[in-house]
Parts: C-alpha cells; sequence; structure tokens
C-alpha cells in the first residue's frame, strides 16, 4: 500500500496537536528553520518547551563547551545530551508520566556573502517512544543542494519537519522513515549521506541496512560503513586522503580478492605522491552488484558485509555504475592520489562504448573526466579459460577505433597492469566458488582464505549446505 505523504504544514500540525509531545529545539549556524514550522502552523505551545539559536561561537562554546569544529557530529551530539538532560532535570517530575520528550538539534552551514559552497549540517533527535522510557536518537548528514541561501533555508525546515515526524510517528518502519525525509523538498535539493540509529526504538536495526536504504532509495550516491559496522560520514573518511578502492560483488571473498588488493597496495605506496601520506583503503559494491532481478536479498548483503568487516575493511556502497561517476565522487572529497583496482574483465567493458551513449562526448569525454586529477586503475589479469592464456591490461585487445587511446593510457601509466600477483589465483572465479558453497562441494574451501571459510562454515553463509 503506497503511502500517504503529509504536506509540511499537516506534518508539523499534527505534532503540535499531539499532547503526549514536548520539547526542545537547538539549532546553530543556518537559523531556526525548523522551529519556524511549528511556531508558523499553529499550537507550538503544546510542543514547544524551548527554543534557542546559539549562533554566536563565544555564546555556543558556553553553553556547550568548546568545539575544534560547530558543524559537526560532535557538536550534534553534545547539543542532544545537553538539552535532553535539561529538559528532563526540569520537566520529568511536573509531566514525566504522560509525555513523550523529545530535542531536535541542528547545526549546519549555508551560503552567504563570504561562502559560496559546500552547504550542509548535522542534524538529529532524542526521544522517547513511551513517557518514562530509556530514550532512542537519530542521526544524520545532510548536503544542501539550491543555488541560493533562502531556498537552502527553506530546504533546511523541511527536512528537520520530515526527520523529526518520522522518528515520532514512523520509528516502527525505518524503512518508510528513511523514505518520508525527502518529503515536500526532493533528493535533488538535499543529499541524506549518513544516517544512524540508536536506542531502544530500534532495537535490532542494522544500520548497515539503513545505509543501503539511503542509496536504494536515491537519498545519496555513495553511503560508508567501517569494518565495526558504524557508519560513516563520506567526507571525514575520504578528506585529503590518498584512496585505493577494490570495486567487485565479494560474494564470497575469494583469494583472488585479497592477491589483487595486496598486488596494488604495494604499487599503490610506492607511487611519488602516496610516500607519506595517509591510505584510506575501501572495497566497494555498486547497486548493480547487489541487485539479483530487480531486487536486492538484505542477508546476502550483510553475509558479504560481514565477512568484509571480519577482515577489517572498510566499505562503501554506490551506485556509480560508471567509474568517472565513481572517481568524481572521490575528487569531491580530495585532491590526493586515487588508485582504483579490477580486473581485466571490468577493463574490457570500461572499454565498451555502448557505456557512454549518455555522454556528449562519449568515450573521451568519460576517461577525460576520470583520469582528470591523479588517478590511475590497477588491473589484475586474467586466465583465459578456454586457451590458457594470460591477459593483462597491457595485451588486452579493445576495439580497433581505440587502440591509440589503450596504448595512451597504457604508456602513460593511468592504467598499469598488477605485478607479483600469485599465479595459483588466476584459475580462481567466484561465481564457482558460489556454486561449491551451495552445492556442498568443499573444494571451495581451498579457494577462499582460511578465516572466510571458517566464516562461511559457522554462519552457514551463502546458502552454505551443512555438508559444506
Amino acid at each position: 500500500m503506497p503511502r500517504e505523504i503529509l504536506s509540511t504544514h499537516q506534518k508539523a500540525l499534527q505534532i503540535n496537536l499531539d499532547p503526549s509531545k514536548y520539547g526542545t529545539f537547538a539549532e546553530i549556524g543556518a537559523g531556526q528553520e525548523v522551529a519556524r514550522w511549528f511556531f508558523k502552523v499553529g499550537g507550538a505551545a503544546g510542543t514547544i518547551a524551548k527554543s534557542m539559536s546559539a549562533y554566536d561561537m563565544i555564546i555556543s562554546d558556553a553553553i556547550y563547551g568548546h568545539a575544534d569544529r560547530y558543524v559537526s557530529r560532535q557538536r550534534l551530539e553534545t547539543m542532544l545530551e545537553h538539552e535532553y538532560g535539561l529538559l528532563l532535570e526540569r520537566l520529568k517530575a511536573k509531566r514525566g508520566a504522560t509525555t513523550k520528550f523529545f530535542v531536535f538539534a541542528d547545526t549546519v552551514v549555508a551560503r552567504s556573502f563570504t561562502r559560496h559552497d559546500d552547504a550542509h549540517g548535522w542534524l538529529g533527535i532524542r526521544f522517547q517512544s513511551e513517557p518514562g522510557h530509556e530514550p532512542s536518537q537519530i542521526i544524520a548528514h545532510i548536503r544542501l543542494w539550491d543555488k541560493e541561501n533562502l531556498q537552502e533555508q527553506e530546504a533546511l525546515g523541511i527536512f528537520g519537519v520530515n526527520l523529526l515526524h518520522g522518528a515520532m510517528y514512523l520509528n516502527n518502519d525505518p524503512e518508510a522513515l528513511i523514505a518520508s525525509l525527502v518529503d515536500n523538498v526532493g533528493a535533488d535539493r538535499i543529499e541524506v549521506d549518513m544516517i544512524h540509529f540508536s536506542g531502544p526504538a530500534f532495537a535490532g536495526l542494522d544500520n548497515r541496512l539503513m545505509a543501503l536504504k539511503l542509496v536504494q532509495g536515491g537519498l545519496t550516491n555513495a553511503a560508508m560503513f567501517t569494518a565495526k559496522g558504524e557508519v560513516v560520514q563520506p567526507a571525514d573518511a575520504l578528506y585529503k586522503k590518498c584512496i585505493l578502492v577494490e570495486r567487485g560483488s565479494f560474494r564470497p571473498i575469494t583469494k583472488v580478492t585479497l592477491d589483487m588488493l595486496r598486488c596494488a597496495q604495494a604499487q599503490f605506496v610506492q607511487e611519488p605522491n602516496v610516500q607519506g601520506e595517509d591510505v584510506l583503503t575501501l572495497m566497494e559494491m555498486t547497486l548493480k552488484n547487489l541487485t539479483d532481478g530487480d531486487k536486492i536479498d538484505h542477508k546476502d548483503f550483510l553475509d558479504r558485509v560481514d565477512i568484509l568487516g571480519a577482515l577489517g575493511k572498510t566499505v562503501l556502497i554506490s551506485d556509480f555504475g560508471e567509474y568517472y561517476r565513481l572517481a568524481a565522487y572521490f575528487f569531491r572529497y580530495t585532491k590526493k592520489m586515487i588508485g582504483i583496482t579490477t580486473g581485466v574483465p571490468t577493463l574490457r567493458e570500461v572499454f565498451d562504448e555502448k557505456y557512454y551513449a549518455n555522454l556528449s562526448g562519449g568515450i573521451l569525454e568519460s576517461f577525460g573526466r576520470m583520469f582528470k586529477n591523479d588517478l590511475k586503475l590497477y588491473v589484475y589479469p586474467l586466465l583465459d579459460e578456454k586457451t590458457g592464456a594470460q591477459i593483462s591490461a597491457t595485451n588486452l585487445r579493445v576495439a580497433p577505433n581505440l587502440r591509440h587511446l589503450h596504448a595512451y593510457l597504457v604508456e602513460n601509466r593511468y592504467i598499469e597492469s598488477l605485478r607479483d600477483y600469485d599465479e595459483k589465483c588466476l584459475s580462481i572465479f567466484s561465481r564457482d566458488v558460489l556454486q561449491k558453497i551451495r552445492s556442498g562441494d568443499k573444494s571451495w574451501e581451498a579457494m577462499v582464505p582460511p578465516e572466510v571459510a571458517q566464516i562461511i562454515r559457522e554462519r552457514n553463509l551463502f546458502e552454505c549446505k551443512a555438508s559444506c
């Protein structure tokens, strides 16, 4: 059944007319755009215990303590903690038995006379799902894409109402809550690149699935989480880092997966522009890698990321089918060197012109966008199953009209063959490993790292037969 989409006015009024909800609004930076909605629609006295804006940094520090960064997750969490404590201290005795207390907070930087880019912010709500209960919490990071400050303020206010309304009335359906975040504003104006749920209202909820839902729903192009499953804001993780990323399906991780990464790391760290720099290594899966038919199997997704996490890998989920789009995403956050490691079959697709029909400049525009900064493709060889020949980035045959382009990219080391690979790994293909796991053929164990085999057996991952 389709979800009914209420107007922003209806959402704010519904909260104001609900006598069980009462709380505080604390907003830093872009003004009181969220609280303004509740005053505007009427009945705010039934909802707002306090509304404040600590706009001046000195005033903000006096209330919440010193902050190195005012638009940060740390500052937001300090605001929520401080204001929620005050709310209970002052009102719990009088109305705690019948009231579901909440605190909404945001810290946002928008465009101004002196700042013309990178409008973004942190928003969060700490709330009780029942009177007297321990609070639950939602934290989100957004990017504002409007070109004018007034439009950004409008979008921010609508998003804040959506977040507050979702927390109060959709907390039993987090997927619907996520979808509702861009009601009446649209993902073209606001990007939600990180969201984190915690507390009793979200017991058992896996935030990695919620990160996937952000990408699936078009609220962001990419989401990231650490090996421990902690969802992180990509800009913080990628900022001014050298980045090495391996793209794949990881279904499952095989010895080839890790050998490819080992070889790429060995060559990447020797690059003159990488030596002495911080390097972030990512394992990236696209929605295409995750989709079976037109659906994504959530258990299968978690099977894969559980193994990646056990191996200590940070995971990026994206909807970047084309490599130039992935490159552009990284260029947004860093000017340092970027390495992307992949196999020959994927490189062959990169040189297939049909994938660039949407670009006016075709494949040349694609490569121009991809290699415009310091980026290099590291390519793992392929063992041809029919002939037994090894195909590398260097001897790969491309369409005749692209041979000179291919030669140019190889000769100028934009595309580089991986060296010192383990030849024993070349005969391993993930599709064969997966088929063997499901059929109970134990020979798959020799094709994956020992720790991966142990995890698959212990957790019965990938429909592993009992005998496996």
